[in-house]
């Protein structure tokens, strides 16, 4: 027998097996990172990833290696991968899966699970949990792998479902049994696929665009509102096109600001309560009216009541038809991806389209101006101890310093007070809350960001917000991110200073620990801590900490009572009006 034919059996006789193929699969479809959490049954899972030349970021908490994972999938326009443990780890996931779908971001988380023979009987296997029903409700799509030869469709199909149409979240589930199941490596290689076009272009219908352009054309006070899936569409220059070739003053969301400058000429932010009720179209881009913009009703927008409509008529880009007309009439739909409608707008638009009138651009600048001496009166304030105003200016110039680092951003006051205050100079460099406006998104974002940009990172929380991800600063520590985590510590949610009626050795349900010194958590972990009472001991820890590229927490001391209840959404925290 000839050394030919023996190597063609020796290659036939070759198998690989389902931790293989799930590598595999990932890697031909150009992810390379992991967030997750080892353990049962998917210990080996990350060993032969890592082995395999793929980067995998292990957290303290599913939680936050989800918030990772989404938030990779909303920077890259690829889906984020985390891989949790079954049941409870599933769980832990499971929340950062709702967020990201109803965030539209990409991300696929992926459990293992127990084996479906013990589950569907309900015999009591290790760990026993119905994963994919569970799921299903909450994510764009849910599949599960029996088998390997089936390992490459299921990643594919997951894949396509993250990132086509409306971004979201996907769970695949992959029953412990698959892992270690064989098949001929080459049909193994084989069954795989690599997805084509995963997030095809949706050409608007013309007559659609032409409906949206003579309603713009119409306008005597015309607004463009930006939402967030303008920032994750990447169409960065066109939007800044359509913005500036037809003159029109833009509000931009919180997770869309960077798109342009927040210091541009047409930037209507700091004139936002007036520009919403006065303006008569209003252009959507990547926006939605929910809760974030009052549902397009109300005093907001120049309506009576909380349910009455104002007189604006709007123009809704958005990839998904089933977005339009869910508060309120929208006049034009322009149903497609983001890039592809505003570059049909571009195209109607041509070189001589007529800027708004002067006195609608006039009375934004007057508003602005007003507004903005105001707030930098506010801010050159410098009282003792350190309130939201005073210890934000300092993050403002640093962020003005250094435009490519990343703001990472939660709290009530904290959120509420940066949105305000800290400028962004350039896309995606805001990375915050989002629609559901939760808590513990911090740290996870933090590692994410990091490892995607490879640029600093810099997390304003509250210390309440912080709590919720917190020990992952060890994270952060162990793989040597360049984050700086500014913690305003005011004792407590909204601030330290409730007290205990019954005057019971316990404190309010919203007090924490005073004087709680979070830095010495980061020194535990070999960062760098540091306590700032002052404006300038702030300044100098954060300078260093971007210079440096060490992990640093600095716990800046707020007066406890400068926070406001629930921030600037009191209105959704009811209060009670009986009496005892």
């Amino acid at each position: 027998m000839t050394d030919l034919s023996m190597t063609s059996i020796a290659q036939s006789q070759e198998v690989t097996d389902g931790f293989h193929l799930v590598i595999d699969a990932l890697k031909l479809n150009g992810i390379d990172t992991i967030f997750g959490l080892p353990g049962i049954p998917i210990t080996d899972l990350t060993r032969k990833a890592q082995a395999e030349g793929m980067r995998v970021i292990s957290f303290r908490h599913e939680q936050n290696a989800g918030y990772a994972a989404s938030i990779a999938g909303f920077m890259t326009q690829k889906p984020g991968i985390c891989l949790t443990v079954s049941a409870p780890g599933f769980l832990n996931g499971l929340t950062a899966l709702a967020n990201a779908t109803t965030n539209c971001f990409p991300m696929i988380l992926i459990s293992g699970s127990s084996e479906r023979e013990i589950v569907d009987l309900q015999q009591g296997d290790y760990e026993e949990m119905d994963q994919l029903a569970i799921a299903k409700p909450l994510c764009k799509a849910a599949f599960r792998v029996l088998h390997a030869q089936d390992i490459g469709v299921g990643i594919a199909r997951a894949i396509r479902a993250a990132v086509s149409g409306r971004p979201g979240g996907v769970y695949l589930d992959l029953p412990a049994q698959l892992f270690a199941q064989t098949i001929d490596a080459r049909a193994g290689k084989k069954s795989l696929i690599k997805v084509v076009d995963p997030a095809p272009r949706q050409i608007p219908a013309p007559d659609a665009v032409q409906r949206a352009l003579e309603l713009l054309k119409s306008a005597i006070r015309p607004l463009i509102l930006l939402g967030k899936g303008a920032a994750y569409a990447q169409a960065d220059a066109d939007i800044r096109a359509l913005i500036e070739r037809t003159g029109i003053p833009y509000l931009p969301m919180s997770m869309a600001k960077g798109l342009l400058p927040d210091t541009h000429g047409q930037s209507a932010a700091a004139a936002r309560s007036y520009v919403l009720p006065e303006a008569d179209v209003v252009l959507l881009v990547g926006a939605r009216l929910n809760w974030l913009l009052s549902h397009a009703k109300g005093k907001t927008w120049g309506g009576k009541e909380h349910k009455d409509w104002g007189d604006q008529k709007f123009i809704q880009i958005d990839i998904s038809p089933q977005e339009m007309d869910s508060n309120v009439r929208i006049d034009a739909p322009l149903v497609g991806d983001i890039g592809s409608c505003v570059s049909a707008l571009l195209a109607g638009i041509g070189s001589s389209w007529a800027k708004p009138p002067a006195d609608w651009l006039q009375a934004i600048a007057e508003r602005k101006n007003k507004n903005l001496a105001k707030m930098a009166e506010t801010l050159a304030k410098n009282p003792s101890p350190m309130n939201f105003h005073s210890a934000l200016n300092v993050v403002r110039d640093i962020i003005k310093a250094n435009p490519d680092a990343i703001l990472v951003n939660e709290g009530a006051n904290a959120l509420d007070f940066t949105r305000s205050i800290v400028d962004m100079y350039k896309p995606r460099k805001r990375l915050d809350v989002g629609t559901w406006g939760i808590m513990g998104i911090g740290m996870g974002f933090s590692v994410a960001a990091a490892v995607v940009s490879g640029q600093p990172v810099i997390a304003i929380e509250g210390d309440s917000a912080f709590g919720f991800s917190g020990m992952e600063v060890e994270t952060i520590c162990r793989y040597n991110l360049p984050v700086c985590v500014v913690i305003f510590n005011n004792n407590g949610v909204y601030g330290g200073a409730d007290v205990n009626p019954t005057g019971s050795p316990d404190v309010a349900p919203t007090v924490f620990v005073k004087g709680a010194r979070y830095d010495k958590l980061m020194e535990a972990f070999g960062g760098v801590g540091v306590h700032a009472t002052t404006p300038a001991e702030l300044r100098r820890a954060m300078e260093e900490a971007v210079r440096s590229r060490k992990p640093t927490l600095v716990n800046a001391v707020i007066d406890e009572t400068a926070g406001t209840e629930s921030g600037r959404i009191t209105r959704l925290n009811p209060q009670s009006a009986g009496k005892k």
